[in-house]
């Protein structure tokens, strides 16, 4: 299993397997968020060519099995979060140019968004951020998910970050996981309106180092 940095050649390859893995992740929250999977694919894939947004290539590292894709990861400093979220603001042109949105539905993605927003506390200084780790569903079980969290740990290191921290819904089986890695989790995030629609609790899990 080699970890990879991902450049234009290596994320132009394996882009189209980009926004199932990122859902993967969270499907009921970003069902929640975006709707339907065209929007959502859409926004990922934008994002994925854009750098300094919520799903750039530029901060993601991929697994790679004898040139296959087994995973990926995305991360960086906590506190680019939030700009790496409103620089995605020119996909939502292009989502009304392809017939994908319109005024009323952007106007209920936003309120879906303030409400949403609460599930993800804002982080303190000093913090790595995992945005999005998965592996592909051929390749779990062989450690995909070790490396990449091994990987993680390195970047942060390097960075002279003190903690590394995560956001996963309480349902995901990727709790345990993380908890066998040295995470623990440090907060309890219920937001009633995204609750009632499916979205379960989620955790800030966090590693320090």
């Amino acid at each position: 299993m080699k970890i990879e940095n991902v450049d234009a050649a290596l994320g132009a390859k394996h882009a189209s397997a980009i926004p199932a893995l990122v859902f993967s992740t969270g499907p009921s929250s970003y069902t929640y968020y975006f709707q339907t999977r065209p929007v959502f694919d859409m926004i990922v894939s934008k994002s994925w060519e854009m750098p300094g947004t919520l799903f750039a290539q530029d901060a993601c590292h991929f697994a790679l099995n004898e040139g296959k894709l087994a995973g990926f990861l995305l991360s960086f400093e906590a506190s680019e979060f939030r700009p790496r979220g409103d620089a995605l603001a020119p996909v939502w042109h292009e989502l009304f140019a392809a017939g994908l949105m319109n005024e009323p539905g952007f106007a209920d993605f936003l309120e879906r968004a303030e409400y949403a927003r609460w599930l993800n506390p804002d982080t303190r200084p000093g913090i790595y951020y995992i945005h999005a780790v998965a592996a592909r569903p051929e390749f779990k079980g062989q450690g995909v998910g070790a490396a990449l969290i091994a990987k993680t740990v390195e970047l942060a290191k390097e960075r002279d970050f003190n903690k590394v921290e995560l956001d996963v819904l309480s349902d995901n089986p990727a709790v345990g996981f993380y908890h066998s890695h040295g995470f623990e989790i440090v907060a309890e995030t219920k937001a009633p309106k995204p609750f009632a629609a499916g979205v379960p609790v989620e955790y800030r899990m966090s590693l320090k180092l």
